[in-house]
């Protein structure tokens, strides 16, 4: 079986939490996440993320500690997920795969239709905010 490395950054600011929405087509179609994307070969965590969130939204992140790492397969390929805490260093300017994105109360985000990876997040973050 293939494995890959996965990355989501989250961001929290003021009680709020950053999501985008998926546009339509691919894997994660019409549903919200936390940005990130594959590992390329030898990208670190905070490369990949920072590496994404420019290309995605065209946004400068600071990338911090691991919030909470786990493993998940998808069509024959078994990825570990590694959700990092960012920073924005510039606010996004672009939506390059997303049709909206923006901050959400915590009552918000467990009301939005998310992946099975990018749930399994939002499920740790919610506790670990309560």
């Amino acid at each position: 079986m293939e494995e890959r490395i996965t990355t989501a950054g989250v961001a929290v600011r003021d009680g709020m939490v950053f999501v985008a929405h998926r546009e339509k087509g691919g894997s994660l179609s019409g549903k919200w996440e936390f940005p990130g994307g594959k590992q390329r070969w030898g990208e670190s965590d905070e490369d990949t993320l920072r590496r994404e969130y420019m290309e995605e939204l065209g946004a400068q992140i600071s990338v911090g500690d691991l919030l909470a790492a786990f493993d998940f397969e998808n069509n024959g390929t078994l990825y570990h997920l590694r959700a990092h805490c960012v920073s924005f260093i510039t606010e996004p300017m672009k939506l390059e795969v997303h049709t909206e994105s923006g901050w959400v109360s915590k009552e918000d985000l467990r009301a939005l239709e998310m992946g099975e990876s990018d749930s399994r997040i939002r499920d740790f973050l919610l506790h670990s905010l309560e």
